[in-house]
């Protein structure tokens, strides 16, 4: 087994042609928020990685195995919930309240611009679908944000970037207007909302 105890966030500072030429080993969040743990990488070398303790590993970061190679981390698919607003029966802003509530309940959440990503849970899915929210299970890479467990060290590099740069900018939220249509949220909607709530309740005129 080879021992590993020292990564690269994102690989900065290497040499696009090493990583490029690099092993990989695809992992999990569960594997992946641990410190300490064993894998096989690409090549079918078996990895015993020992990193310091709260280190959190991110897909594209990089393992420095003892013998000097390099293996690239893959965030793995797994099942995952994502939670987009229903363009007929709400507006972006039930996402931030959906995050809002979620993070109530220390749950691991990822945040993109226009949805987000749970792990499954039926009861939280149901909460979600209650709040006029589209929920669709599916198989992705799951990348929590990393602030509120403490032991993610160097970050999401995406989720810095934005929290410094772009304070004041609101005028994201025309976005979602202009991609699609009603037509591919309706579907959507429609097949996974089972369009249980829509059309009774009071206060929506549409």
């Amino acid at each position: 087994m080879l021992t590993i105890n020292k990564l690269m966030p994102q690989g900065r500072g290497l040499a696009p042609v090493l990583l490029k030429r690099a092993a990989t080993v695809e992992l999990d969040w569960d594997v992946r928020q641990k410190s300490r743990f064993d894998a096989t990488d690409s090549l079918g070398r078996a990895l015993g990685v020992f990193l310091p303790r709260g280190t959190v590993v991110r897909g594209g970061d990089v393992l420095v195995v003892e013998d000097g190679s390099l293996v690239r981390v893959i965030a793995a698919p797994q099942a995952v919930l994502r939670i987009t607003h229903c363009t007929r029966h709400g507006t972006p802003f039930d996402l931030t309240r959906a995050a809002y509530h979620l993070g109530n309940r220390h749950v691991p959440i990822e945040l993109q611009p226009d949805h987000l990503k749970i792990e499954p849970d039926h009861v939280l899915a149901d909460m979600l679908r209650a709040m006029h929210l589209i929920v669709t299970q599916t198989e992705e890479g799951f990348e929590p944000e990393g602030g509120a467990y403490g032991g993610d060290g160097h970050g999401q590099g995406h989720g810095h970037a934005h929290a410094h740069g772009h304070g004041g900018h609101s005028h994201e939220a025309p976005a979602p207007h202009g991609h699609g249509t009603a037509h591919a949220h309706i579907h959507g909607h429609t097949q996974h909302h089972d369009h249980d709530h829509g059309h009774g309740h009071p206060g929506h005129s549409h």
